[in-house]
């Protein structure tokens, strides 16, 4: 299964400054403890002059980091792909680029992810290259995205977690707190308690899955309280639209992650994937 990643941490090549956005910024702060980030300025620096963990190796991936709609263009994309042919391209897409992926993505043959996004996905994307797995960033560039959605349940519903973390389940509407606890049991975790409203602070599970509706200071507030009372257990927060004010808030209160709703089940996954079960006998 996904608990078999490999112990060497991969390296991925991030092009354009991230702090052009703070979203760029927080994702790629995101991903700094699930792969070995290496920046470059532009296509042309990086192939001109290689870095050297990658000189004489393939990245795991390229980012792109995407601030506007216009950051790319085909031509960079060839020119980063006649350099590593193998590597994947993924375009990471501020919130003012995100917004286009529901018309398909402006550059043919590139993932588009969100900010918010990138570090699950990312996550599960390494998990299955340390197993040897295509993954869906080895489907073919013309792939649609329905396909793509279908490989992702495909691969999460084989890669079943030997040891399933307890995840407790809360939402504001009882419709939600279901469609959240469907979406836990799809990638392979037992949930053991549903909430309408807030999750409870004195929680024994795992981790927690929180759609907050609407991400905002008491909800901030109270996922400060939760990780203080359990500060070994990992808080997810669904939010209608994060923004990265609230993210880095949300991260300094203790969230693990802050997720689009509805959460991508490849996303969630991902993101579980770094959730250690606790020995029963620790319970309590």
């Amino acid at each position: 299964m996904g608990d078999a990643v490999s112990a060497q941490v991969p390296p991925v090549l991030w092009l354009g400054p991230a702090d052009s956005s703070s979203e760029l910024a927080l994702a790629r702060a995101w991903i700094a403890d699930r792969a070995e980030v290496i920046d470059a300025a532009s296509p042309a620096m990086a192939v001109a002059n290689p870095p050297l963990a990658i000189r004489d190796r393939s990245p795991a991936a390229i980012l792109l980091g995407s601030s506007a709609a216009i950051s790319w263009s085909v031509r960079d994309c060839v020119m980063v792909s006649r350099r590593w042919p193998l590597a994947p391209l993924v375009s990471v897409a501020a919130t003012l680029v995100e917004g286009r992926r529901r018309s398909g993505p402006a550059l043919p043959g590139v993932e588009e992810v969100a900010w918010n996004e990138l570090p699950g996905r990312l996550a599960w994307w390494l998990c299955d290259r340390a197993i040897g797995a295509p993954g869906t960033l080895g489907m073919p560039a013309t792939a649609r995205r329905e396909e793509r959605l279908l490989e992702v349940s495909r691969r999460v519903a084989e890669m079943r977690p030997r040891q399933p973390a307890r995840v407790e389940v809360a939402a504001t509407r009882a419709i939600d707190a279901e469609a959240v606890a469907d979406l836990v049991a799809a990638a392979g975790h037992a949930v053991v308690g549903r909430r309408v409203g807030k999750p409870p602070i004195d929680h024994t599970a795992d981790a927690v899955v929180w759609d907050a509706g609407d991400l905002e200071a008491p909800q901030i507030t109270w996922t400060g309280l939760l990780a203080a009372n359990r500060p070994d257990a990992a808080i997810i927060l669904l939010d209608s639209f994060p923004r990265a004010d609230t993210a880095a808030a949300a991260a300094r209160s203790g969230a693990s992650a802050v997720l689009s709703r509805p959460a991508s089940l490849e996303s969630l996954a991902g993101i579980l994937l770094g959730v250690s079960p606790r020995p029963a006998g620790s319970r309590g």
